[in-house]
């Protein structure tokens, strides 16, 4: 069985990389939170436009995905920054995080006394958490403690010809040695019911996925009702999937469904979720290319799988993501941004297979330390909490 050299976290699990993040808990204290980790090397913030204004099921929605984030193995240490008087309390936050056995403090702005106080108490936090992570070495973990996010933006037609099959065998290589993956994007899954009910472990979970993709499709229907079908407003495809050749929603998911390989979906995740046993799992997130990584960190995903015919240059904060394009004139085009070239495939130059191993090695090389281009060049743009939908 191949192994990845990371970081053991308290409660067993591993990370590939060894991060300090600072979380603040409602918008009112992202700018403490963006001033205390950019004086820590290793430390990252994530501001956000939540945390308080919201009820019921969107207040829970985003608890939950900022307890995730924490609770992802590729942070070793936490920081929770409030304000003092939101919704999201900064202590309840730090208390779920904790549940991780992680290092966890939190501090309150109102309480230590305004901004600058709070900047710099919480500066020497994540000091002594950055000390005490820098004699942490890494040490090897089997695939079985990986968790893969699979996600996909900017497709064109070689996206399903060539990256997402070849991303597929590499997923099929994880979890037959006993790992996790998450496939997502739900409204770019409408149409691969057929394949998702022979694809799934019981009819419980088919049942499941079903219930989803037509809850996802009746959204769709209530957004775009008052639009002409054929505007933007109400395309379920962009027009960079129509000029790559994409023609509608349905073809795209036929395409996108292959980078999830041929395993069988052992159940569906909520957004944000952990899973509780290994396997494929199908997150019920919806919504753009933001806000859906965050749902596959929040729940674990120490590395993201991104296949783009296009070209995207996105990353996200703390987690890895590694870009793959079945478009060789893409990769030439935009090569500090991508990292494996599968359209070798259409070209002629490596087999199916052999691009499927040469990304399983790509993911193994990542998780033991190897950047992808968009950590290298610093891009941070996926981190984004989705909004539970309430109308």
């Amino acid at each position: 069985m191949d192994q990845i050299l990371g970081y053991r976290r308290p409660n067993g699990t591993f990370g590939v990389r060894n991060h300090i993040a600072v979380i603040p808990s409602v918008f009112c204290a992202n700018h403490t939170a963006k001033m205390v980790a950019s004086q820590v090397q290793g430390a990252i913030a994530f501001p956000h436009p939540d945390g308080c204004g919201q009820h019921g099921k969107d207040l829970q929605q985003t608890i939950n995905t900022l307890a995730g984030i924490g609770r992802n193995p590729n942070f070793g240490a936490v920081l929770v920054v409030g304000l003092g008087c939101e919704r999201i309390h900064a202590d309840s936050l730090a208390a779920l995080i904790a549940e991780s056995g992680k290092p966890v403090q939190y501090l309150n702005i109102q309480e230590m006394g305004g901004t600058l106080k709070a900047i710099e108490a919480g500066v020497k936090i994540v000091r002594d958490f950055a000390f005490q992570l820098s004699q942490q070495q890494r040490e090897p973990f089997p695939i079985s403690e990986l968790i893969l996010g699979l996600k996909c933006g900017g497709t064109d037609a070689t996206s399903g010809i060539a990256a997402n099959p070849a991303l597929g065998l590499a997923v099929d290589k994880i979890v037959a040695q006993g790992g996790t993956a998450f496939l997502s994007e739900l409204a770019e899954l409408l149409g691969t019911e057929h394949i998702m009910e022979r694809r799934s472990e019981t009819p419980e979970v088919y049942q499941r996925i079903k219930q989803e993709l037509s809850h996802c499709e009746d959204v769709l229907e209530r957004m775009t009702k008052d639009y002409v079908r054929t505007s933007e407003q109400a395309a379920l495809v962009t027009p960079g999937n129509f000029e790559g050749g994409v023609s509608s929603v349905s073809e795209k998911a036929l395409g996108g469904i292959h980078k999830s390989g041929s395993s069988k979906f052992v159940g569906v995740l909520d957004y944000a979720e952990q899973p509780s046993k290994k396997g494929l799992f199908l997150m019920a997130a919806a919504g753009g290319d933001s806000d859906i990584a965050t749902s596959l960190v929040a729940g674990g995903a120490q590395i993201i799988a991104f296949t783009t015919g296009r070209g995207t240059p996105t990353g996200f904060p703390g987690v890895p993501v590694l870009k793959i394009t079945g478009n060789s004139n893409t990769y030439r085009n935009m090569e500090d941004d991508l990292d494996f070239n599968a359209g070798q495939v259409i070209d002629g130059t490596l087999t199916l297979e052999q691009a499927g191993e040469g990304i399983y090695q790509e993911i193994l090389a990542i998780g033991s330390g190897k950047p992808t281009k968009a950590e290298v060049t610093g891009h941070d743009e996926l981190f984004a909490i989705g909004r539970y939908e309430c109308y």
